[in-house]
């Protein structure tokens, strides 16, 4: 015999809160993941010391002649 069961019901599980949060916190932990990656590579993207200031040579050498 043939049970008949309503389409509600045959369901596996319908979409509530608690998959939501769990989406939510997903999506929250892929943009703090992003965001420590952007400032990484700013971070490595910046030189350590500043290239425009001419600097005095070091004890022993000739300064060089502009020209």
């Amino acid at each position: 015999m043939t049970k008949i069961v309503p389409e509600d019901k045959a369901r596996q599980g319908h979409w509530g809160w608690h998959a939501l949060r769990i989406l939510v916190a997903g999506l929250l932990l892929a943009l703090i993941a992003w965001g420590a990656v952007e400032i990484y590579g700013e971070v490595i993207k910046s030189p350590t010391t500043d290239q425009s200031a001419p600097q005095a040579p070091a004890a022993g050498q000739k300064p060089m002649q502009g020209g």
